[in-house]
């Protein structure tokens, strides 16, 4: 199976673990273009679960029986319904991405951030005017 640009597809098992995962063999193999795969898929995950919580009140106690021979946890099946409606709620902003240059080291590829890039980061994500 190949994936074309362009092409909408739902990815499982292992190609969604060859699409978050890979780099190398491609094209660019640097981590960017990998984190960049990852935030696309977060970002997919995170709206398909919000569609289905919003369309299937039944869909988190469904889920839970599911996956009960794979989680352990000390909260009730209500309980992770309340964490799971909040995390629906819950408007996570943008994914915040440090700039900087890819290159091909020794061994490895390197990633050397740009220092305002990382002030700007740092401010965006801690800072809070004082009141």
């Amino acid at each position: 199976d190949t994936l074309v640009k362009g092409e909408t597809v739902t990815l499982l098992g292992e190609h969604a673990m060859n699409y978050v995962r890979t780099r190398y063999g491609l094209e660019d193999s640097s981590n960017a273009n990998r984190m960049n795969r990852q935030r696309e898929y977060i970002k997919a995950l995170y709206n398909k679960f919000v569609g289905r919580m919003e369309n299937d009140e039944e869909f988190i106690v469904n889920a839970s029986l599911q996956l009960a021979d794979y989680i352990v946890s000390d909260r009730s099946v209500n309980q992770l319904q309340d964490i799971a409606r909040k995390f629906a709620e819950y408007d996570s902003g943008e994914i915040v991405t440090i700039e900087g240059e890819n290159v091909v080291g020794e061994d490895f590829m390197e990633f050397y951030p740009d220092n305002d890039s990382i002030r700007k980061a740092v401010i965006e994500v801690f800072y809070e005017p004082k009141k």
